[in-house]
């Protein structure tokens, strides 16, 4: 699978070729750097390793300090695996956002921004109590969850009150727009999971492709 490690910059709108002003999420999308190709014969699989953001060395952990120097690669504060990548790299090459082209669609991979401890009409979108006709305390309350005598039990899965948000999301068929390679960014059609200056996997979409390649493939 065709993929980058990427952080999200922020949101902007770029005009396309008839003037329709499109809003885009900004997304620094290299360098990538190949940390560790591994293959069927050695591994069992393929699969690529890239890098993303380089860090010092005496901040990573020491299995991950060996893993870096055994494969003669830059430090990075992220990691991540690619199986069946497409590209022919190798250990010290370095790929960025010109692995995709304006028109692809793609996937995002990132984590919802945390919301803290949220109600049930915040979390799960619930209408709440009545304002009125004697109803006194249930504006915001989720009502009933218990089952009388059988099975006496609060069900499993039962929408409540709780943690919202800081979960892993993937948001499907994504547009890339534009590449911008002097600035190893992408400008992607429609908003991303995470909070800005959050790390993103951008990868090729399992779902959609763009027409020509579908009718390519046909």
């Amino acid at each position: 699978m065709l993929g980058l490690i990427g952080k999200k910059l922020g949101h902007s709108r770029v005009y396309n070729d008839q003037g329709e002003a499109v809003p885009v999420t900004v997304v620094l999308a290299g360098p990538n750097r190949v940390v560790q190709r591994k293959t069927e014969e050695k591994d069992g699989y393929n699969s690529v390793q890239l890098g993303f953001d380089d860090q010092k060395e005496q901040r990573v952990t020491k299995p991950l300090a060996g893993h870096f120097k055994k494969h003669g690669a830059q430090v990075t504060k992220r990691l991540r695996e690619f199986r069946d990548f497409p590209l022919d790299v190798k250990p010290g090459d370095v790929v960025g956002p010109t692995v995709f082209t304006q028109g692809d669609f793609v996937d995002a991979i990132g984590v919802t921004k945390g919301r803290g401890f949220e109600g049930v009409m915040k979390r799960h979108n619930f209408r709440g109590g009545d304002a009125s006709h004697g109803a006194k305390g249930w504006k915001r309350r989720p009502g009933a969850i218990g089952q009388r005598l059988f099975p006496g039990t609060v069900m499993r899965g039962m929408k409540m009150p709780g943690h919202m948000g800081q979960v892993r999301r993937t948001v499907q068929n994504l547009e890339v727009v534009r590449v911008l390679e002097q600035d190893n960014v992408l400008l992607i059609k429609g908003s991303i999971p995470g909070a800005e200056g959050d790390y993103v996997i951008i990868r090729a979409a399992k779902k959609k492709q763009k027409p020509a390649a579908a009718a390519a493939k046909k």
